[in-house]
This record gives C-alpha cells, structure tokens and sequence, in this order.
C-alpha cells in the first residue's frame, strides 16, 4: 500500500517528469524535423514519407530520453522539498533516506519496464524501419538515375515499354507512356505523373502512376475499354533482391537475433554485444541515477548545495558521455569482451557516493557515536 508520503513524493516526481518530458520530445522533434528537412531539400528523401520517416526516428531515440528525464525530475523535485524543508519534516517523522527510496522506486520501477520495452523492441523495429526507407530510397534514386526523360525503356523481356516526358525534382516522371504486354488483351496506359518503386525486403518492384487513362485491347480490332484512374499499381517481375543480411546495422536487429545469432568472426561477436549492452543500459540507467540522486540533495536549506548541483552536472554528462566510450572500446576491441561496457554505469555511481561520504548524514550520525573517532579527528 502507498502511504502519504510515497504518493506525496510521486505526484511531486511525476509532474516535474512530465514537464521535462514533454520539454525533451519538443526539442528532439524540432532537431530531428529540421534534418528530415534537410535530406528532403538534398533529394535523399520523399516528401510522401518524411512524416512517416521522422515518427520512426522519435520511436528510435525516445528510449534515451527517459532516464536522464527521471534523474532531473528526481533531483528537482526532492530539491524544491528541501528547499522547503518539507525533507527535514520528514526526517523528523522517522522516516531516513531507505523511504525515500522507497517511493521513488515505485515509480522507477515501470519506468524501467517501459523503458525496456521502448529499448529491446520499438528502437530496433524502429530502426530497421528507418533503415528500409533509406535503402529504399537510394534504390529508387539508382533506378531512376539511369532513366533519362524521352527515350523509351524496356521490362519483363520487352513485354513492358516504358516512356517519360520529364522528371521532376522530387524524382517523379512527367508525361508517362506505358504499355503491357504480358496480359490479353493489351493495355495501354497514359498518365500525367508517377513514380519507381522497390521493395528491398521483398523484391516487389512497381510503377506508381497518377491521374491518367487505361485503354484495353488488340491493334486491329475495334473492341477496346476505356478507364480513368486517379492512382494504379502496375507490378513488374520480382528480380528477388533481398539486402545482405551482413549489410544490415547492428541498431536495426531484433533483439533476439542478438542473443540467439552465432557470429563466426570476433568483429561481429563484439558489434552484436555492444549493441545489446546499448539497448540493456537504458533501463538499467534509471536505478543507477535512482541510487545517486537522493545523496546529492541537501537535507536542510541553510547547507550550501552548489557543490553538490556540480557533482551532479558532472555525473549526468560522464554518464551518458562514458557510456559511448565504453561502447566504442568493446566494439572496436580496445575494452575485453568479459568486461562489457556497463561498468561505467558503476564507476559514475562509485565517484558521486565517494566523493559524498565526507559529509554525508549517515557519516555524522556514526562520529557522534564515536567520541573517539571525532577526538582523534580534532588532535590529528
């Protein structure tokens, strides 16, 4: 059961949380709406798709927004209570630093889980998504760049004879003429625009086209049907191209892939841990940030708590920081394969409670046990 002071401290943490949140999803969406902006004025993405594309990419990278979003909520909440001297209060009532943790941990508990939902299944569903637009799109920009507008191109053995008038600068075709021969009777279609498609995963391939006329039938006869369409799918012989699976990226694998795949080479046993070690981090990260939040908070107002907002600028930033070098080391071999890479998860946490144990409460309260330990503390 939540008592007052857990759903106290939780109402406090989640709506400092939320803020944050919705702050961080801001911010990161502006920066990642201006890149998408970016690669679609280049010509390396489609305009039809860039929603689609920047939904994926916040999908990707929400689930390294939540812990540091937990540690500045958690040291902004507890830090306006001190400032209050609502913590003192509470230690007064009897309740020490474990209770405090105790009612955090009822928060960072399913933070933790979705956390690791967002980590081990939408960032690599995510990713590989992403990954398939990108591909598909340099696909499309292949095919097309060996298109030129006003000649006449061949598929499916000569049975399809393809012409444009123009491409645009979206890389879209202009004034198409098509013409099927693979189906009794013939069809002959004209539209005004349209587009080369590619599936990569399935090998799927297809012309898109847009506004235009289908006429049925055989040169001779006089037995032909007429349609109007606003969009058709003319589908062309599957060539099979699947992509490689070596050409795929570590951060697009299902996670299982990462645990049950046997890599026979060293390179990619390091590669498929580092990635693992990436996804499993940010869950863990919550309890680690968990552990060395409460320390940094001063319990009484008149305690001067610059130093101690230093400490925790640095353990935010060495945090997050080490966690790439860390990765980087087991990846590219410089840091054992025993190792791993989370140990910096530990050394930040070792640093900030070490470098707090000098005035630390608990160290207090065993001095003024120990007059013999705070005398030869004064004569030394």
């Amino acid at each position: 059961m939540l008592t007052i002071l857990d759903r106290y401290v939780l109402t406090e943490v989640a709506k400092v949380f939320t803020a944050i949140m919705v702050t961080l999803l801001l911010v990161t969406m502006s920066l990642l709406f201006l890149r998408t902006l970016e690669e679609i004025n280049l010509g390396a993405l489609n305009t039809t798709i860039a929603f689609r594309f920047l939904g994926y990419q916040l999908l990707r990278d929400s689930a390294q927004l939540l812990p540091p979003a937990f540690f500045v909520s958690t040291l902004m909440a507890l830090g306006r209570m001190a400032r209050d001297s609502e913590l003192i209060a509470v230690q007064a009532c009897g309740i020490g630093t474990l209770g405090l943790y105790r009612a955090l941990l009822y928060f960072a508990i399913p933070l933790a889980i979705l956390t690791a939902w967002l980590a081990l299944i939408i960032q690599p569903y995510a990713a590989a998504q992403i990954q398939t637009i990108r591909d598909l799109q340099q696909e499309q920009a292949t095919q097309i760049a060996g298109i030129r507008a006003g000649r006449y191109y061949q598929q499916a053995d000569g049975q399809v004879v393809f012409y444009a008038a123009a491409i645009n600068q979206d890389k879209h075709f202009q004034g198409i003429f098509l013409q099927d021969q693979r189906h009794v009777p013939i069809r002959l279609i004209l539209a005004e625009a349209g587009y080369y498609n590619e599936n990569l995963e399935t090998g799927e391939r297809s012309i898109v086209l847009y506004n235009g006329r289908r006429y049925d039938g055989n040169p001779g006869t006089g037995a032909y049907s007429i349609g109007e369409f606003s969009r058709y799918h003319l589908h062309l012989p599957d060539n099979n191209t699947l992509l490689p699976v070596a050409t795929r990226k570590q951060s697009s694998k299902p996670t299982r892939d990462l645990f049950t795949t046997v890599e026979t080479t060293m390179t990619m046993q390091r590669a498929n841990r580092a990635e693992l070690e990436h996804r499993v981090a940010n869950p863990i990260a919550v309890f680690a940030l968990l552990l060395i939040a409460i320390p940094l908070i001063t319990l009484s107002p008149r305690h001067a708590g610059n130093g101690r907002w230093l400490l925790a600028f640095f353990a935010y930033f060495a945090f997050f920081n080490l966690q790439r070098l860390a990765e980087n080391w087991l990846e590219n071999g410089v840091s054992p394969l025993w190792l791993g890479s989370l140990w910096y998860q530990i050394v930040v946490v070792v640093i900030v409670i070490a470098a707090l144990v000098p005035s630390s409460f608990w160290l207090k309260r065993l001095e003024s046990f120990n007059p013999m330990l705070r005398s030869s503390q004064l004569h030394g």
